[in-house]
């Protein structure tokens, strides 16, 4: 991906089926209010499987590497 294919994207309007039915947000709204949720919904979902089923999992490996 290059930058001009993102640059002004804040800006842009998205269209995306949202319970079956076409809503439209801008580009910054939907990355805040849409993406980021359900990509950390998904992460932290998926840690707490990997705990639960026994995999050895910390803090640390959900945050990353602190520099």
């Amino acid at each position: 991906m290059k930058p001009a294919q993102i640059d002004g994207s804040e800006d842009r309007e998205i269209t995306r089926p949202v319970r079956g039915q076409p809503k439209t947000f801008k580009g910054m709204a939907f990355l805040l209010n849409f993406v980021l949720p359900n990509f950390y919904f998904h992460t932290t979902t998926t840690y707490a499987i990997l705990r639960h089923n026994g995999v050895e999992l910390g803090k640390a490996d959900f945050l990353g590497k602190l520099d």
